[in-house]
C-alpha cells in the first residue's frame, strides 16, 4: 500500500509577521488583481496561511481591507515626507519630487488605492494623509526654484503633481501605449513643467 507523502509543516511566525506578511499580500493582490482579488482566502493561498487563521488576525474580509487601506495610506504618508526630506536637501528637487510621487502611486500601489477608496466612499482613511500634504505643500513653497511665496499656487502645483501620478497610476498604462508614448513620459512631462508652473511669470 503506497503511503502517503508527510504533510508539510505550518512556518511558525509571530502574530506580527503574519499580519506584515497578510498586508504585503493583500496590496500585491490589490496592484496585480484589483480589488475583488483581495479576500481572506486569497490572501491566505499567497502566504500558506489557513482561511481560519486569516480570520483570526483581521476577523472578516473587511477588517483585512480596512488594514489594508490603513497600512497603505501610511506608506504613502510615509513617502510623501521622503519627498519632503529631499526637497530640502536635493538641488534636483522638482525631479525627485515628482519621481517620488509617482512611485508612490505607481509601485506602491497608492494610485489603485485610491482609486478603490473613492470608489467605494471610503474617504474617511484620506484623514491620515492630512499632515503629510501640508508638509509637502510647505516644503515645495520653500524648495521650488523661483517659487514665489504663494501658497494657492503651491497647492495647486502639489494637486496637479498627485492628480498627474493617480492618473499614470490607474489609467497610464493603458493610455500611453496608444499615444506611442514610453513608461515614464508623464512623470518626465510633470517635471518639465514645474519650474515654469512656478516661476512668478506663469501668473502674468
Amino acid at each position: 500500500m503506497p503511503q502517503s507523502s508527510p504533510r508539510p509543516k505550518r512556518r511558525k511566525r509571530s502574530a506580527e509577521e503574519a499580519r506584515s506578511e497578510a498586508l504585503d499580500a493583500a496590496r500585491a493582490l490589490l496592484i496585480e488583481r484589483g480589488p475583488a482579488a483581495v479576500t481572506l482566502a486569497n490572501v491566505g493561498r499567497a502566504i500558506e496561511m489557513s482561511h481560519t487563521n486569516v480570520i483570526h488576525h483581521f476577523g472578516s474580509a473587511a477588517g483585512l481591507q480596512t488594514a489594508l487601506m490603513e497600512y497603505m495610506i501610511r506608506d504613502l504618508a510615509d513617502a510623501l515626507a521622503d519627498a519632503v526630506s529631499a526637497l530640502h536637501v536635493d538641488a534636483a528637487a522638482p525631479t525627485r519630487l515628482v519621481d517620488h510621487v509617482f512611485d508612490a502611486f505607481g509601485e506602491g500601489g497608492a494610485g489603485q488605492l485610491a482609486a478603490w477608496l473613492a470608489l467605494s466612499r471610503e474617504f474617511e482613511h484620506f484623514d491620515l494623509l492630512r499632515d503629510a500634504v501640508v508638509d509637502l505643500v510647505e516644503a515645495v513653497r520653500a524648495r521650488l526654484p523661483d517659487a514665489p511665496g504663494d501658497e494657492e499656487r503651491t497647492r495647486g502645483l502639489v494637486l496637479l503633481i498627485a492628480i498627474c501620478a493617480f492618473g499614470d497610476a490607474v489609467i497610464g498604462p493603458h493610455l500611453r501605449p496608444m499615444l506611442g508614448q514610453g513608461d515614464e513620459a508623464t512623470r518626465t512631462l510633470v517635471a518639465q513643467l514645474l519650474p515654469l508652473l512656478a516661476s512668478p511669470s506663469a501668473t502674468r
